[in-house]
């Protein structure tokens, strides 16, 4: 254990109105924010933190500080090792960044949406040696953002759900013994591959941003709306950041 303090700040789904007053004040707490960088063409995200580091900060002495984030090996076959040594990579980007600003020991990153919902920003700050005091703050998620947006409440009376991803989806069906998924991480259109008779999906690209882009409908009748829509989005921005709920009628 070190002095280092890590702070890790969900910051919702792009809109800085997400911010919780907690994450507010952790920000202006901070000696320094580290922002990733994707490389050129790619930085709408890195220029979205900024943008939320400008609306909310009011403590001049915190740095902004970029960092090149790592990309997954290619070459790299089994899934689990890929990403094991992605975040080793990232890890290590996180170190070279920090050992630039030696005397900053108060650091955030932050996180997309919440650090505790399929985000590895935990994972990776456990790869840090000696280990730092942690602080997690709570954000506003792109479920609850998508069933804001659609006006809809995530579960039935009584009944659970079930938050996976779309290669679970793809690999192994619908899961048994629930009737309402929700579905992150999907970059193919996993829902392709179910039998859409019954089904329901509200979809949402950028929820809560300015860029939202929501629909809704019979699985059967908006599969392919969404799949061009989604398309014709990730061409225009560069990036896309989505999620949908599926419910079985």
């Amino acid at each position: 254990m070190t002095d280092l303090e890590l702070t890790l700040i969900g910051i919702g789904t792009g809109n800085p109105e997400h911010l919780t007053l907690q994450a507010i004040r952790a920000m202006n707490a901070q000696d320094l924010i580290l922002i990733p960088q994707k490389g050129a063409g790619k930085d709408d995200l890195a220029g979205l933190r900024r943008s939320i580091c400008d609306e909310v900060l009011t403590n001049e002495a915190v740095q902004i500080v970029g960092f090149d984030l790592p990309v997954r090996d290619p070459a790299i076959e089994d899934y689990r090792a890929r990403v094991d040594h992605w975040h080793d990579a990232i890890a290590d980007a996180w170190r070279a960044a920090m050992a630039q600003h030696p005397t900053a020991r108060r650091v955030a990153l932050l996180v997309w949406g919440d650090p505790s919902l399929y985000d590895s920003t935990l994972r990776i700050a456990a790869r840090l040696d000696p280990a730092p005091r942690m602080t997690v703050i709570p954000g506003i998620t792109s479920l609850q953002g998508l069933t804001a947006s659609h006006a809809i409440p995530l579960n039935e009376i009584g009944a659970p759900f079930l938050v996976t991803t779309g290669r679970q989806l793809r690999d192994h069906g619908w899961p048994e013994g629930v009737d309402t998924l929700v579905i992150m991480l999907d970059g193919d259109c996993a829902f392709q591959t179910l039998e859409p008779a019954g089904v329901t999906i509200w979809w949402g690209a950028y929820v809560g941003m300015a860029e939202e882009i929501i629909r809704h409908g019979p699985l059967a009748e908006v599969a392919e709306d969404i799949i061009a829509t989604r398309a014709a989005a990730r061409a225009a921005h560069g990036w896309i950041m989505d999620i949908y709920l599926l419910r079985r009628g």
